[in-house]
């Protein structure tokens, strides 16, 4: 018996794959304010990391922060859109959820702030 939940095969699955991961970007950037400002922050920083006086690994280090940034505010919205869609009551364990993955997006940013700031500082002297 097939299952036809399965993934596509090969080529046919990242491509497929590849269509979904757009319309999740679109969904963040249409709905999420916080995605938008990041990825406007992004669109300064990464070229400013590529442009900055430092070595291969530190810009390499500069640009992953700032992707975490992104990455763990897809991943804080996917899990509000969730809670949200549960029950829109307030109720102390999905307080907590939603607490917790914005505490993720928090400490992501505190990481790229620390990432740059040790990249930067030494090449600045």
């Amino acid at each position: 018996m097939e299952n036809h939940n399965k993934h596509r095969p090969g080529l046919t699955h990242a491509w497929h794959a590849t269509g979904i991961a757009l319309q999740g970007l679109r969904a963040a950037w249409q709905h999420e304010d916080a995605f938008r400002q990041e990825v406007l922050i992004a669109a300064i920083a990464i070229p400013a990391a590529l442009l900055s006086p430092t070595g291969h690994l530190g810009k390499a280090m500069m640009i992953a922060s700032i992707l975490l940034v992104l990455i763990v505010e897809l991943l804080n919205s996917a899990l509000e859109t969730a809670v949200d869609h549960t029950s829109l009551e307030q109720h102390p364990l999905a307080k907590r959820a939603k607490d917790i993955a914005s505490a993720a997006v928090f400490l992501s940013i505190v990481n790229a702030l620390v990432v740059w700031g040790l990249v930067i500082y030494p090449s600045l002297l």
